[in-house]
């Protein structure tokens, strides 16, 4: 069906916005790696509501339960099972609008699809919430990683029209998470930052919302992983992130600018440096014919608009077939965007794993 991903390392996702438990239960992890959950929480932790006045006010603690998988808190080889209870629960205003179409949801297509039998409160399993699942398994897929010096990185790029466009570089990743992690919309430069705060109070103020991109930096990627038809590493990472609902485009390196560059501008000179083959520039964002070059894994990724907002819009009751005006009620982020970042690294982080498990880069089991 459609609630699984990955090969060897498999995630399979379930709960949904208003129900009990969000979950996920992540297959494939090497038997032996000492568990830790205090890191995971800590994931979890960014994306999670309520963190300021700039993101949704819906009260939940996201503490994460472990039950099954480990033993004396390392890895058994057992397919873990990871979930956070939903406790500030309020669908009231999903009863009220239940036969009203709200623009830009999923309310339409989920109805042809399921015939009204899918859970409509708070979106169910189309809503955002679902994502702190991914961000449970991205969190194992991290830890693992970084034995390897493989690191992932995501910022603000923009809110809505302020854009920062210098070019960081992965030399100093940890100055570029220190400068992320002190900007509440998750930008580095800071004076961006204050800029695209004022527009998301102005926007929240106004009863709408607005959107961004996320830019993502994967360093000490291995060079020549990947395949160059079915099993690209940028075809997989483009799937994995278009799970993430809100999600509406992504492009690696220069990306659509290269529709407007020659070949001497976008092409990647390669030289030798310090006795390593790497390229002078890298708007292939390490990924060429779908396997990687051993330069830094980029890419961005555009997210729209909450759809869901207070200013009346056109809309069909269903139930009368009949055109009416919405004003829409509910606790709501006007700007997903930052907390949509961790996702984006837990996505990535799943991808490339599962790459290095399927490739044996990585053990199926760690001894220490």
């Amino acid at each position: 069906m459609d609630n699984s991903f990955g090969t060897i390392f498999r995630i399979t996702s379930f709960g949904e916005s208003h129900g009990d438990v969000i979950g996920i239960i992540v297959d494939g992890v090497p038997a032996g790696l000492e568990f830790d959950l205090e890191f995971i929480q800590s994931e979890i932790d960014r994306r999670k509501p309520s963190q300021s006045h700039l993101t949704s006010p819906r009260l939940e603690e996201d503490q994460v339960k472990v039950l099954s998988g480990l033993f004396e808190n390392r890895t058994t080889g057992a397919p873990l099972c990871l979930i956070i209870e939903n406790k500030d629960i309020d669908f009231s205003i999903y009863k009220k609008y239940k036969n009203f179409l709200r623009p830009s949801h999923v309310d339409y297509s989920a109805l042809k699809r399921y015939y009204g039998f899918s859970d409509f409160r708070g979106s169910g399993r189309f809503s955002g919430r679902i994502t702190a699942g991914f961000v449970m398994a991205g969190a194992i897929a991290k830890k693992i990683l970084i034995k390897y010096d493989i690191m992932i990185f995501a910022y603000t790029k923009s809110i809505g029209n302020i854009i920062d466009e210098t070019r960081y570089t992965s030399d100093n990743i940890e100055k570029l998470v220190e400068l992320r992690n002190n900007s509440l919309v998750g930008a580095i430069n800071q004076v961006k930052s204050k800029s695209m705060e004022f527009l998301i109070e102005s926007v929240k103020k106004q009863k709408d919302s607005v959107g961004g991109t996320i830019k993502c930096m994967v360093t000490n990627f291995p060079a020549g992983k990947g395949g160059p038809i079915f099993n690209r590493i940028d075809s997989n990472i483009s799937k994995a992130i278009f799970a993430i609902p809100s999600i509406k485009a992504i492009e690696f390196g220069a990306g659509f600018k290269a529709a407007k560059m020659k070949g001497s501008e976008h092409n990647d000179p390669w030289i030798l440096k310090n006795g390593k083959v790497q390229t002078t520039k890298n708007d292939a964002g390490g990924i060429i014919g779908g396997i990687s070059t051993g330069m830094p894994i980029e890419f961005t990724v555009a997210v729209k608009p909450t759809a869901s907002i207070g200013i009346p819009q056109k809309t069909v009751n269903i139930e009368k077939m009949e055109n009416v005006e919405i004003e829409f009620s509910g606790r709501h982020d006007p700007c997903i965007v930052p907390r949509v970042i961790p996702v984006i690294e837990a996505m990535t982080a799943n991808v490339l794993l599962d790459c290095l498990l399927i490739e044996g880069h990585i053990p199926r089991v760690f001894v220490s």
